[in-house]
């Protein structure tokens, strides 16, 4: 099935990992009312299950995070053929990441807290409605 077929009838989805559930809940908020769809992880491992399964559109990840960090989750990503392609934005409090972040394979870099309005422009930049 390819890209289009897949986006055919049905919302964008994001996934959003962080180990903070506030954070979670949050973001999920901001992007159900723009009309995404949006599944939660809570680390990166459990990430790992989702994409596989869900094939998010884009997935907002936190850099520092328990059993697998944001890294490690990109470079699993990366490492999978059917995952590969899925544009990844990550989250961090830390002020020196947006060149970090390229390097680690993300499309982008959101500091904490995150702005909604600027958490929406980013999305929108990755995601084809």
């Amino acid at each position: 099935m390819t890209p289009e077929e897949r986006r055919a009838g049905r919302k964008p989805m994001i996934l959003v990992v962080d180990d903070d559930a506030t954070i979670c809940e949050l973001l999920e908020l901001h992007l159900q009312a723009a009309g995404y769809d949006v599944i939660l992880a809570a680390d990166g491992t459990d990430a790992v299950m989702l994409v596989r399964e869900a094939k998010p559109d884009l997935a907002i990840v936190d850099l520092n995070m328990p059993y697998l960090s944001g890294d490690e989750f990109v470079t699993a990503l990366r490492s999978d053929e059917a995952t590969r392609d899925i544009p990844v934005v990550f989250l961090s409090s830390s002020d020196d990441l947006p060149d970090h972040a390229k390097v680690l394979g993300a499309v982008a870099y959101l500091p904490k807290p995150v702005q909604p309005d600027r958490l929406l422009e980013v999305v929108a930049l990755y995601v084809v409605r």
